[in-house]
């Protein structure tokens, strides 16, 4: 009896309270109460609390509800775990564990068996002990520990737990949220964690739910986004492909090694045997007139026997169709000299009126970016549903003072933390002057004062218009009394700027931190500033190490607004100017605004400028002076060309003009790449056409009653047939590389072909004329220029150039030699070896910093941009318009919270930045139907209406009339569905979050959703997370590159339309095919010139298949020079090799047409005419002009003048001179076309009994 007595006592004891109901206000919680001591038994709930009781504590709805706890402590329960039911319930498991943790705290009956009151003032408890099961601490947390904040792209804990989530574990975490110092708890609980009997207390153990159960309620597992257990195993980046490697060297090195010594081989060999086969056949001294009856010989006997083919007879035909053609019109044009001129003239003015239509394209993305491109169709949708993105202006600090570093020592315990140098108040107060001071710039635009506030942007706008600033000066509201503000007394420092910092960059959106300043972390803006947005040069997320400080404006962009997008302009314009006049010894700073790499880029093309002018005035200068072949020193006013050179140049300065003037008119812009590129072009192809026509002229004898204009018609007839082949073949090689995607090649490929094609005309019909009015001046020993003044008659003997002399009696037989072929053939196989087994290796993009001056401060911040910054650009996961957001299937497919597909686009988002080292993704998404859900759920006090109007109501608002918007019923509990989704949505997005709502969507999903106009559903939306830090071009191309992939996985799980959007794609894009357009523009082009040679050439197709070998051999070397010069593959690049391939048409053709109509008896001998005759034109005419004028373009401030336009013009002159003048003649001298029997049948007719014969054999 005595025992059964003892534990009936023991048992009654054990049932008391430790307190009921509310007493007096804490002293150290404004706001908050004391509970009241009480001991007795527990005590039935009222009714008027039942329902409370339902939502918080539902384990103890059952009997009379006898508890130790009344209405007002199930009120204030309710009203401390607003934030933590915000951020947590999105996990139920998680939730329903903090719910016990605290309704066993807070109304247990038992609670006497694990609490103990140890503090009292009067009837108030002031202090207790709470014994905790360490098994149920370590259950609940680790069922909380993945669980999403996904406005915040953070772990919950980060913001629950008063440190970051990875310092975070169960002990640390339930300290603090028993933390007086934490704002919500009104008086110190102090844990105590065991799991076995502690002084006569039994630890609350209750059960515990893991997050991959589901609870009694129905409630599903926590979603894999918020529960790692329950996604399975941690994806895994596919390995890298291994090098493709022989022997452990590279394959291609390896492999053209192999082939070069192969053909060495053969080629040696073959060489050998055709010398020794050639030494054993002994030639009779009679030979040459035993072979006199060879059909090829102007000494046959019997022409008719030249038994030409069929080809043959139809490509002298063509020939001779072609010669009658031009010589014809050659005449006329000597004869009708000012008619024609004057209808040249007049045709030019007509082209260039168009020029007042002229536009130049000075938008990257317009240059950059083809309308009908993915990424351009992608930018225009995004800019259109969700306004473009914003304009940016940044400021990277960093100090001098590097060795200032200092250590931090917590006073409440913990270990030292060290602090960079830019992070030490007195350096934080300067910052902040500086960020003031920008702030209060005021610009002027149309006679209108022009303010930040006025263009930056304000997420909050019009309930709270400060401007967002990612600074962390905003974790101390921007203001110099709070960076100052201090706990302390005269002896210690509690708490100051150092603490605030380090829970800052823990819980960037906490409205209060957990130190004893309790100071909001949240910038002024209403928006989180997330640390590695702020900061830079740090380790891991040690951000006390920054090493640097990281201020963004961002700025409203328009679309179509030119008032507002100039009144921003113009206040960048006057942050550029502040900055550049802005000094302080204790601050280094790179800056850039969103204009600046436009302005550097005009002022660069400004100061190349004067470049560019001398550069042609040097090559113009030459071609005046060279063109002329002076007799003597006393005919040297006479014999010069210099008004011939200068009217030569104007033609071509006028084909370009007439070009830019037909495009202009039919609406088409310039870019400042055909500025740049054409004339050059156009220079080197036109003056090559009028050296070949002039010196032919100079070299010509006149035949007997020949008058002049048929002497230069008959050279017309001679040459125009060559110019035409090059100048057409080079115009659809131009006009099929504007099939390109890329505008900046499209545009250029479009006014090249049109250029280079209104050049060739004018120079057949208005140069002819003039160089008829010339040969007339010159023949009357009139004086160029002043051509009034004549010279009194002398005997002069007409002489070949030097440079001619030296072509056919130096240069030509020494290259042909026997023993020096070879050798040529072997270096030229060898360098395109080299240049094949380098093309893969040549790297793709272009460098943004080479677009800028050599003296441009935006380098300075190009280079702390890649030092420093940790993140890289936002981008956006775009749903477009159509998926039903209000069912179940269509919510399931997107969002990340419990019961959400595993494959939805939350999910696979954040699986991708599990392994953000190959996805390039960075964080968990945001995501607005997670936070929406969140929002609308009964138990919170976010989503409330006023029950007379409708109207929303916040949740900081005090009023009855306030009611929530869902029912505390099974039904109002589930996810909103139908007419209730669209019902609240918009008041959702309007809701600004405070302290008792932290979840409200205007401050970060104000923009991410596009409501259809009359709210009656939702059309497109984007989830948003970031980069990793990108720093070269390869970078961006590969995030551009997973990021479509994980979209395209997207779109097919969803089963609706989803794409990736950057602000950088549209830029980038282009790489992801340039290789395959560089292809396909240098092989359509290649084609359209073999097709034209062929026709061209009188039907001869291997002189057409030697043209574009030769041709492609110098592309090929082009990608060599590029690998070996670090010159990048991009559209500027590739414009360079497409105009490449048409100026080696100018190298080669023209020689491999006069190889073609030589009539001498060997291949050697032919190539060597073809090589003195028109090498010396072309060597003058292309090399001498470009050399000098390109080496000017090294002088230049441009960096990408220096590596995209000096190097490659010089690759492109010397690799299409060597190969034109050395290897082709050499190449023909082996394999070059037999002659055409045709052609010398009809050579001879024509010429035989005439000086022209004496020519032929000259």
């Amino acid at each position: 009896m005595i025992t059964v007595f003892l534990l009936s006592f023991c048992q009654a004891e054990a049932e008391h309270c430790v307190w009921y109901g509310e007493c007096q206000e804490s002293i150290k919680v404004p706001g908050k109460k004391y509970n009241c001591n009480y001991t007795g038994p527990p005590k039935p709930l009222p009714s008027e609390g039942y329902d409370l009781l339902t939502e918080l504590c539902p384990g103890y709805d059952y009997g009379n509800r006898s508890l130790c706890c009344d209405v007002n402590q199930l009120h204030t329960l309710k009203g401390s775990l607003q934030l933590p039911l915000q951020f947590l319930s999105r996990c139920p498991a998680c939730f329903f564990n903090l719910m016990n943790l605290f309704c066993e705290l807070t109304c247990s009956p038992h609670q006497s068996q694990f609490m103990n009151a140890t503090k009292f003032n009067a009837s108030n408890v002031i202090e207790v002990q709470y014994y905790i099961g360490k098994t149920f601490a370590n259950a609940m947390y680790n069922a909380c520990s993945d669980v999403q904040a996904p406005s915040s792209n953070v772990k919950a804990l980060s913001l629950l737990c008063g440190k970051d989530a990875k310092d975070c574990n169960a002990t640390n975490w339930i300290e603090y949220m028993f933390n007086i110092n934490n704002g919500q708890t009104p008086f110190p609980i102090i844990p105590i964690f065991s799991d076995v009997p502690v002084s006569g207390y039994t630890p609350m153990n209750n059960q515990t739910y893991a997050c991959t159960e589901g609870l009694e309620d129905g409630s599903g597992p926590c979603s894999c986004q918020d529960c790692a257990k329950a996604c399975g195993p941690t994806p895994v980046p596919p390995p890298l492909p291994p090098p493709w490697t022989i022997l452990g060297m590279d394959a291609m090195t390896v492999i053209m090694w192999i082939s070069y010594m192969a053909f060495l081989l053969i080629f040696i060999g073959a060489v050998l045997g055709a010398w020794c086969y050639r030494k054993r056949t002994i030639m009779s001294e009679y030979g040459p007139i035993l072979d006199s009856n060879n059909p090829l010989s102007l000494n046959s006997s019997n022409p008719d026997q030249a038994n030409a083919s069929c080809c043959e007879t139809m490509g002298e035909r063509f020939e001779n169709y072609l010669r009658i053609i031009f010589s014809s019109w050659g005449s006329f044009c000597v004869q009708h000299p000012f008619i024609v001129i004057l209808c040249s003239i007049m045709v030019v003015c007509l082209s260039t009126v168009g020029l007042v239509h002229m536009r130049i394209t000075v938008d990257p993305v317009e240059l950059w970016s083809s309308p009908t491109s993915q990424a351009r169709q992608e930018k225009d949708y995004f800019d259109s549903h969700f306004g473009p993105f914003f304009r940016t202006v940044q400021l990277i600090i960093t100090t001098p003072l590097t060795n200032d570093t200092f250590v931090y020592s917590p006073y409440f315990g913990g270990s030292d933390v060290p602090f960079g140098a830019i992070l030490d108040k007195g350096i934080l107060h300067q910052v902040l002057d500086l960020q003031l001071d920008i702030e209060a710039i005021v610009a002027t635009y149309k006679d209108e004062n022009v303010t930040l506030k006025d263009i930056c942007l304000a997420p909050l706008a019009p309930y709270n218009n400060n401007c967002t600033i990612l600074s962390v000066l905003n974790y101390f509201q921007n203001s110099h009394a709070v960076l100052d503000h201090s706990i302390g007394d005269d002896f210690f420092v509690y708490a100051d700027f150092h603490s605030h910092f380090l829970y800052c960059v823990s819980s960037p959106a906490s409205l209060n931190d957990t130190t004893l300043l309790h100071d909001p972390c949240l910038g002024t803006f209403g928006g989180p500033v997330f640390p590695w947005l702020a900061m830079g040069g740090y380790d891991g997320t040690n951000y006390n190490n920054a090493t640097a400080l990281v201020i963004t404006f961002p700025l409203n962009n328009y679309l179509n607004n030119t008032d507002k997008r100039g009144k921003a302009l113009a206040w960048e314009a006057e942050f550029i100017k502040f900055m550049k006049n802005f000094s302080n010894p204790n601050l280094t700073i790179a800056f850039s605004a969103e204009r600046s790499i436009e302005d550097e880029i005009n002022r660069e093309s400004n100061s190349d400028l004067s470049t560019i002018v001398v550069s042609y005035a040097i090559m113009f200068i030459y071609i005046s002076l060279a063109l002329g072949h002076i007799q003597s020193f006393r005919r040297l006013l006479v014999d010069s060309k210099i008004s011939l050179g200068i009217a030569g140049i104007l033609i071509v300065l006028s084909s370009v003009a007439s070009s830019l003037g037909i495009f202009s008119f039919f609406g088409i812009p310039l870019t400042l790449i055909v500025i740049e590129v054409i004339p050059f072009l156009v220079l080197a192809v036109g003056v090559d056409n009028i050296f070949i026509i002039v010196q032919t002229y100079q070299r010509d004898e006149r035949l007997p009653q020949e008058e002049l204009h048929q002497q230069i018609g008959r050279i017309l007839g001679d040459v125009a047939p060559s110019m035409f082949l090059s100048s057409f073949s080079e115009t659809v090689a131009f006009f099929l590389g504007a099939l390109s995607n890329m505008p900046a090649v499209r545009t250029f490929s479009l006014f090249a072909g049109l250029a280079v094609f209104i050049d060739f005309l004018l120079q057949i019909s208005c140069f002819v004329s003039l160089l008829g009015l010339d040969a007339r001046r010159q023949e009357g020993n009139r004086l160029d220029i002043i051509c009034c003044v004549k010279l009194p008659e002398g005997q002069e003997v007409k002489t070949d150039s030097f440079l001619f002399r030296f072509f056919k009696k130096v240069y030509a037989p020494f290259i042909l030699k026997e023993w020096v072929r070879p050798i040529i053939v072997a270096v030229f196989v060898g360098m395109l070896s080299f240049s094949i087994a380098v093309v893969n290796k040549v790297e793709i993009g272009l460098d943004q910093k080479l677009s800028m001056p050599d003296d441009s401060y935006v380098l300075d911040y190009f280079k702390n941009l890649t030092e420093y910054l940790h993140t890289g650009a936002p981008v956006y996961f775009v749903v477009e318009d159509g998926l039903n957001y209000s069912s179940i299937e269509g919510q399931n497919s997107v969002c990340g919270g419990v019961g959400c597909n595993n494959d939805s686009l939350v999910q696979q988002v954040y699986s991708a930045s599990l392994i953000s080292n190959y996805t390039t993704i960075a964080f968990t998404p945001s995501s607005w139907l997670d936070d929406y859900f969140d929002w609308v759920k009964p138990q919170s006090t976010c989503c409330r209406y006023y029950n007379t109007t409708g109207a929303f109501c916040n949740a900081s608002v005090v009023n009855s009339s306030c009611v929530h918007c869902r029912p505390m019923t099974p039904s109002g509990k589930q996810r909103p569905v139908g007419d209730d989704f669209m019902q609240f949505l918009p008041m959702f997005l309007s809701d600004n979050p405070n302290v008792k709502c932290g979840k409200g969507g205007h401050a970060a999903y104000a923009t991410a959703v596009d409501l259809y106009s009359d709210k009656t559903g939702v059309g497109a939306t984007y989830f948003m997370t970031y980069h990793t830090i990108l720093k070269e071009s390869p970078d961006y191309i590969n995030a551009l590159r997973m990021a479509r992939q994980l979209a395209d996985n997207i779109t097919q799980t969803v089963n609706h339309k989803v794409f990736a959007y950057s602000v950088f794609y549209v830029f980038y894009e282009q790489y992801l095919t340039i290789a395959y357009d560089t292809a396909l523009n240098l092989s359509v082009s290649l084609a359209s010139i073999f097709v034209v040679t062929t026709v061209l050439l009188g039907f001869e197709l291997w002189s057409a298949v030697l043209v574009s070998v030769t041709i492609g051999m110098i592309l090929v070397n082009m990608f060599g020079v590029m690998w070996l010069w670090n010159i990048s593959l991009n559209a500027v690049s590739l414009v360079n090799l497409v105009m490449s391939c048409g100026i080696s048409v100018e190298f080669c053709s023209h020689i491999v047409r006069a190889f073609s109509i030589s009539v001498k008896k060997n291949r050697v001998e032919r190539a060597e005419e073809a090589l003195a005759h028109m090498g010396s034109s072309v060597f003058s005419g292309i090399t001498l002009t470009k050399f000098g004028g390109i080496l000017i373009l090294a002088l230049s401030k441009s960096q990408i003048f220096q590596v995209f336009y000096f190097r490659m013009y010089l690759a492109i002159v010397l690799l299409g001179a060597s190969h034109g003048l050395i290897f082709l003649p050499v190449l023909l001298s082996y394999i070059g076309p037999s002659v055409n029997k045709a052609k010398v049948f009809a050579a001879n007719q024509r010429y035989v009994g005439t000086e022209r014969e004496r020519l032929l054999n000259y």
